[in-house]
């Protein structure tokens, strides 16, 4: 016979109310009924030795003492095997029931044996047998409802305090697993939600990856759990107000007035409204407050203050006056920007620290973004710096933002240090971020730390622009660097970008400052072959390198081919001898041919 068909279902009600919500209707596979005909161990009150005996500490051989030897010939011996075919049958509230009563066996069963090591099997089934019908008993008078996260209870009067306790704990510990199952199955249909995918994918598009993109998932599917739950409590409300009628309500208002029951629920409505205000702000946002009188009058001096002004005083005024919320403040900064962009800096940077505005992650990244593009790098510096002290954590917009603004200004070491910071949150650099770090170790003349930027470019499927290509080739080119100029002209062709007039002259520009002779002559010619004209720079760098081995006569017979192809060398090209490595004899030596 099984266990559950002892309960009533007034108890099944009010175990499934225990934490104010229904129970996990899974079941856990553990069925059983109970029982056998066996007599009370001394862990429940005998009139002996053992009456205050440890629950932890009870004597190996049990002693059975007639007065408490009981005989439960009503239910049958415990039985611990799975018996799912029948799950279908039954209720959810039976299921409910079978979940609860599986779980406190399971547990109970390993206190028993725990404390009990040298009792039989047979033995541990006579105590859980009373344990689970003294149990159900007080589930049948509300006890267990009521006892429900005590740490300890009153004992009874058949059990020990130590047994008492242990009964009542696991019982605790069975229902918060239960829930907490229950919470665990409920977050999976809404991890699976498309609204919830439909996030998490546009998220892994603008590159966030990692812990943190879990994370979010995680938090966007409890969002939307809560929302629902918050949902299902008002329709709940709802139904039961539309049942109450006039007559009803009279006497719910009374009953409001006085009482506890009165005062918990006057609680659950307030709740419930401001979760309704809330919501409906969301909705239908907020107008900023129109100004008038004193306050239009503060607020026109503070529009036409001068940059080394102090906006303080006048803006403590302005706060005292209109009392602002944050949609005040956003039409304020707005009309500020747009009317004096000098003082608005100062404002908006005042405004951060202020309470009623509610300041984000967005402001202090909009706020640092205007800083950067106005040049201004120590005042966003110290916007980050504020940002940081206020314990607000940078995201991927801010961050990347922040890489801009050193690579701009030139500043590699705190470039890298945004970049790197940005790439250990889990976020994943865009073809921006790549092209200024990129163009950032150009202009620290690192062009190999560039390169390998561009190669983890190509490894996550980011065609590099020709730009990029261009700006490395140009710094191998004035390093001297010709294998990494070479690599970079290589790549670009497979890339699909054929050689230019600039790429060629700047490969037979590498080859001069590296020294290599023939190199260079051989990239000039196929420049020719290409049908591109040098240019009186790369014509520069040919003689050049030709001054550096000493061969006027071969630097002559370039001029003189370039004349007869109709290339005439322009004042540039003097120009550019001299400023590279040209001698000023040898010049003088090609002014005399």
């Amino acid at each position: 016979m099984n266990l559950r068909h002892f309960f009533r279902r007034s108890t099944v009600t009010k175990i499934s109310k225990l934490h104010g919500r229904g129970l996990s209707s899974y079941s856990s596979g553990y069925r059983f009924g109970v029982a056998t005909s066996s007599c009370t161990p001394p862990l429940f009150h005998p009139p002996g030795a053992y009456h205050a005996s440890s629950f932890s500490n009870g004597p190996k051989n049990p002693i059975f003492h007639k007065p408490f030897c009981r005989y439960t010939h009503t239910v049958q011996q415990v039985n611990l095997n799975d018996s799912s075919s029948n799950v279908d049958l039954e209720s959810e509230n039976d299921a409910t029931m079978n979940e609860f009563l599986s779980r406190f066996v399971w547990i109970m069963r390993k206190k028993l044996s725990e404390a009990y090591p040298d009792c039989d099997k047979k033995t541990i089934d006579g105590m859980l047998a009373i344990i689970v019908e003294k149990v159900v008993s007080e589930m049948e008078k509300g006890g267990l409802e009521q006892m429900t996260g005590s740490a300890a209870s009153t004992p009874s009067e058949d059990f020990s305090e130590d047994l008492w306790r242990a009964v009542w704990e696991v019982s605790n510990v069975v229902l918060q697993d239960m829930e907490k199952e229950k919470k665990k199955e409920k977050m999976k249909i809404f991890l699976q939600s498309e609204e919830v995918k439909e996030m998490y994918r546009f998220a892994g598009e603008v590159g966030i990856r990692g812990d943190m993109l879990r994370e979010l998932r995680f938090k966007w599917a409890r969002q939307k759990m809560e929302e629902s739950e918050f949902y299902e409590s008002l329709e709940q409300l709802h139904k039961e107000d539309a049942q109450t009628e006039s007559p009803g309500k009279e006497h719910l208002r009374k009953e409001i007035a006085g009482g506890e029951e009165g005062v918990e629920m006057m609680i659950m409505w307030v709740k419930v409204a401001d979760k309704v205000h809330k919501s409906s702000e969301v909705m239908w946002p907020q107008e900023p407050k129109p100004i008038s009188g004193r306050c239009k009058l503060v607020t026109d001096k503070i529009l036409s203050l001068q940059e080394a002004d102090d906006p303080a005083p006048l803006l403590r005024e302005w706060i005292g006056l209109l009392q602002p919320s944050r949609v005040d403040w956003i039409a304020f900064l707005d009309r500020l920007k747009e009317q004096n962009s000098h003082i608005y800096f100062k404002i908006a940077e005042l405004v951060l620290g202020e309470e009623s505005f509610h300041a984000n992650v967005r402001d202090y990244s909009k706020l640092i973004d205007s800083l950067a593009k106005e040049n201004r790098l120590e005042d966003a510096e110290r916007i980050l710096t504020k940002m940081n002290e206020n314990g607000i954590l940078p995201d991927v917009i801010t961050l990347t933002i922040v890489v801009h603004m050193y690579c701009k200004s030139g500043n590699l070491d705190r470039a890298k240090e945004a970049f790197e910071s940005s790439r250990a949150h889990g976020f994943q650099p865009d073809m921006k971020v790549y092209n200024s770090m990129i163009r950032a170790y150009v202009n620290a003349g690192q062009p190999k730390l560039g390169e390998s930027l561009m190669r983890e470019m190509e490894t996550r499927d980011i065609k590099p622009t020709k730009e990029i290509y261009m700006a490395l080739l140009r710094s191998f080119a004035q390093v001297g660097d010709v294998n990494g100029a070479d690599r970079i002209s290589t790549t670009m062709q497979f890339a699909g970008f054929q050689p230019s007039q600039e790429s060629c002259a700047l490969m037979v520009e590498a080859c001069e400052r590296a020294g290599n002779l023939d190199q260079a002559r051989h990239n000039f010619d196929q420049m020719m072959k290409l049908g591109h004209k040098p240019d009186d720079r790369c014509t520069a760098s040919m003689i050049a390198a030709y001054e550096k081995k000493n061969l006027l006569d071969k630097a002559l017979n370039l001029l003189l081919e370039l004349e007869k192809d109709g290339i005439e060398p322009g004042l540039l090209l003097i120009l550019f001898l001299l400023i590279g490595s040209a001698s000023w004899s040898f010049l003088m030596k090609l002014n005399r041919y």
